[in-house]
């Protein structure tokens, strides 16, 4: 299925992108932006640095993965990550970049520093351009979001400021034809949105509302743009965050990896998950009156991901 793109126009536009927006997302949880302008030069060193460091001898890789540090930063092997209420581990391996915080800021606590492989020319340089990048990005879509509901164009700012959140580069190896388990089970992102850009490499699929999953094919050079788990509390499931998963490759396919790199948007660590009171009527109360911080949230989805040891 192919889910009709919406382009982006900056603020002289807004009304537009953000009521095209908000249709596909109350819809399906998901749209499709174009002419978004994240430079495709960019992206293609951020993809090339992932290949490069994907590629290199296990033991390597492994010299970046942080024991007890929930995958947050640097390398998560292969099979570590499962969907929330899965039984088989994903058929993934992917690196985390977050934010890079002054010394002494108060989230240095819980937002960890870099790691950055020198085995990688030029990485760090092209993947923290894209987080800023995407960042840059996600912060023109919550302003169409915000519009969309009705608040004030810059209402999220102050909730995102200094948020914890991670671009992730994501390789699927080849997988027996007969592999037990899939490359991605069925599952919603954790954070406010999700900017995903696109594998070369078909699987997305999402649940639609009969059931039926539907394959996402989103045309070259767009970012798939999806609601997460936050976004859908704050809203009281006014925008929904819809199941997605990446499904095995055909048998012709299955010698071939795929790779993409989605940016998981969050709210600073700080900010409390109340429902918006324009989210809750008669028709549709209140799911979530018990309050939660958005770091309380990542904490308790990271046990359930099998990355962190519930204490």
């Amino acid at each position: 299925m192919t889910i009709t793109p919406v382009a982006f126009a900056g603020d002289d536009d807004l009304d537009r992108f953000a009521a095209q927006l908000g249709t596909s997302f109350e819809r399906y949880g998901f749209a499709v932006i174009s002419d978004h302008g994240v430079s495709k030069a960019l992206i293609e060193r951020a993809q090339a640095g992932a290949r490069a460091f994907f590629a290199l001898p296990e033991p390597v890789k492994l010299t970046y993965f942080v024991p007890g540090g929930g995958g947050q930063r640097g390398y998560t092997p292969f099979g570590r990550e499962m969907a929330k209420g899965a039984t088989l581990r994903d058929l993934k391996e992917f690196w985390h970049v977050g934010r890079e915080l002054p010394p002494g800021h108060p989230y240095c606590a819980i937002m960890p520093d870099n790691l950055w492989p020198p085995e990688v020319e030029g990485f760090r340089d092209a993947v923290y351009d894209l987080y800023q990048a995407l960042e840059a990005l996600g912060r023109q879509t919550l302003k169409a979001i915000a519009r969309h509901l009705g608040l004030d164009d810059d209402w999220f700012e102050p909730a995102i400021r200094d948020g914890n959140s991670i671009l992730r580069l994501l390789h699927y190896p080849p997988v027996p034809v007969d592999a037990v388990g899939v490359r991605a089970g069925a599952h919603e992102d954790i954070n406010a949105i999700t900017l995903l850009l696109g594998a070369d490499e078909a699987g997305l699929e999402l649940l639609d509302r009969d059931g039926r999953w539907l394959a996402i094919n989103p045309p070259p050079g767009t970012i798939v743009c999806n609601i997460g788990d936050m976004l859908q509390r704050l809203t009281n499931h006014v925008l929904p965050s819809t199941t997605h998963r990446v499904v095995n490759p055909s048998a012709e396919r299955s010698a071939t990896s795929r790779y993409s790199m989605p940016f998981f948007l969050h709210f600073a660590p700080t900010f409390a998950l109340t429902p918006l009171p324009s989210c809750i009527t008669p028709e549709r109360p209140n799911r979530y009156p018990n309050a939660l911080t958005a770091d309380a949230f990542l904490r308790e989805r990271l046990v359930e991901l099998g990355l962190v040891k519930a204490h």
